[in-house]
């Protein structure tokens, strides 16, 4: 297989979405008296004291229902139903069933080619930059490891709010980088075979080679929070449920639970997926 969407980085960010005029537009409406009582709805307490609050009255499997991007409504707590997959990652694009147009806007932004500001070869302009690419393929730098390397690593490090050398990050982050999809991921919907069935039959050379490098210089030099797991198998294990990927190799040879940050590191899914 060519070496094709070697690692990319994203930011998420949740937009606020048109719902249903018969619902609140968002949890602890005003109009219902009942949610005046619930911890979670007043905004003068801490975020995380709240948060605790609403996770604390979910059952079980009222929070597992919030862990896919169409999150059920919950009735009796007032929160509405959600539809997540509207993230910023590709502009607020008429793309997924979260945004929707009418009327005299029917198209909206959608960011540029991430491979053209490769191709600059300017690591100092890869660490201005502060927008995120959108697309599968929009988001691969390039298929040269050490370029697609270089380039996550000034990226995630001016994203973060580190120096350009990096190191100085102590604490809170700018914003959360995340390096995807990891790992072998380069076929979306080819001749009837999808993202979501596709196993990557990978040798052990060419994962070292081709696929690993980028992101082994994304997690241990850029220091990206995150790591998103691809949607494929690889040599017939699912990436996002392979052992040797996600704890042996990111956590264990690459250091990826390293201190320093006042922010869990995550590893995810894509879709379903929670954005933070």
């Amino acid at each position: 297989m060519e070496p094709q969407n070697l690692c990319c980085i994203t930011i998420f960010t949740v937009l606020v979405l048109l719902v249903d005029s018969t619902q609140p537009p968002f949890s602890c409406d005003s109009s219902n008296p009942s949610t005046k009582t619930f911890p979670f709805c007043k905004t003068t307490l801490p975020i995380s004291q709240r948060a605790n609050d609403v996770v604390s009255r979910l059952t079980l499997d009222e929070k597992i229902s919030q862990l896919v991007n169409s999150a059920r409504p919950i009735p009796r707590l007032g929160i509405p139903g959600y539809q997540w997959w509207s993230e910023a990652l590709h502009g607020v694009a008429y793309a997924g069933p979260g945004i929707r147009f009418n009327g005299s806007i029917e198209r909206a932004t959608s960011f540029p080619q991430v491979i053209l500001s490769a191709a600059s070869f300017d690591a100092n302009q890869w660490y201005r930059i502060r927008t995120q690419g959108g697309g599968e393929g929009k988001k691969a730098p390039g298929e040269d490891p050490l370029l697609t390397g270089k380039y996550a690593v000034s990226y995630v490090r001016g994203l973060q709010g580190d120096s350009f050398e990096g190191g100085e990050i102590h604490g809170q982050l700018q914003a959360s980088a995340s390096c995807k999809h990891f790992t072998a991921y380069d076929l979306e919907n080819w001749e009837g075979t999808s993202r979501y069935d596709f196993d990557a039959r990978v040798t052990t050379q060419d994962l070292a080679d081709t696929y690993q490098p980028p992101f082994k210089s994304c997690v241990e030099e850029g220091r990206a929070s995150g790591i998103m797991c691809a949607y494929n198998r690889v040599n017939g294990v699912p990436n996002c449920a392979d052992f040797n990927f996600l704890s042996q190799t990111a956590r264990g040879q690459w250091g990826f639970d390293f201190d320093g940050y006042a922010f869990l590191h995550f590893i995810d899914s894509q879709c379903p997926l929670n954005y933070f």
